[in-house]
């Protein structure tokens, strides 16, 4: 299966051109959306070997990655693999997702979890995770661990038969739910979760703001689930 990775982005200089350069070190294409930064994170995407599409104003996470999908899919490629650009995800875990798919073919995507060691998350994000995961695994009728980590496998032949509409963190939950209605299967892998410093400890989700999106995602599937 020919694989790609696609890393949406929004002021992560600091992180980038590492994460760039370690994917390409495992022969794979890398695609960074750069969502509107206003740092030097195209340039330095860009200088380390990146495929860049640009946002001229922070459109979303949501809209990035749905931004990425369709410019991918006009491609030759069978799988993505989506990881955060702030450097969180170990780029050796991609190999994981690789041979997890390979190995059963029923599976539409793979989510990594994080889950299973979370000393160093913090105590807001571990409570978000909790409930956004519990409430998804409902509408998905089957269980997914860390609905909210952006470290994901996604089959091209899943994102060509489901519309995604969101354009902020929701979108994590909106592909698997699209994906369960499909009848695919929904796998999750433990992976690493690396904190470079203080300061990329906290995730960019509010949880006020995007809990409060979250809400209004599922009560609009509710909606469509009854009519």
């Amino acid at each position: 299966m020919k694989t790609c990775v696609l890393i949406p982005s929004y002021n992560e200089e600091k992180t980038i051109g590492n994460i760039v350069k370690d994917v390409h070190s495992l022969g794979f294409d890398v695609f960074v959306v750069d969502d509107g930064s206003t740092d030097d994170t195209e340039k330095i995407a860009n200088e380390a070997g990146a495929f860049l599409l640009r946002h001229k104003k922070n459109e979303g996470k949501g809209f990035a990655l749905r931004n990425g999908f369709n410019y991918i899919l006009n491609l030759d490629y069978d799988v993505i693999i989506t990881m955060d650009g702030d450097g969180q995800h170990s780029v050796k875990d991609i190999e994981k997702f690789i041979t997890a798919v390979q190995n059963n073919t029923e599976i539409g995507v793979i989510v990594g979890n994080r889950m299973l060691n979370t000393k160093d998350m913090p105590y807001t994000r571990i409570l978000t995770n909790i409930f956004m995961s519990f409430i998804t695994s409902i509408f998905c009728r089957q269980e997914v661990s860390d609905t909210q980590c952006g470290f994901k496998l996604v089959k091209r032949v899943v994102l060509e038969n489901i519309k995604l509409l969101t354009s902020n963190f929701e979108i994590e939950s909106e592909i698997l739910i699209r994906a369960s209605r499909l009848g695919y299967k929904i796998l999750s892998i433990p992976i690493e979760t690396i904190y470079l410093d203080s300061s990329l400890r906290y995730s960019k989700i509010s949880p006020i703001i995007d809990t409060f999106r979250f809400i209004k995602f599922m009560f609009k599937e509710i909606w469509i689930s009854i009519f």
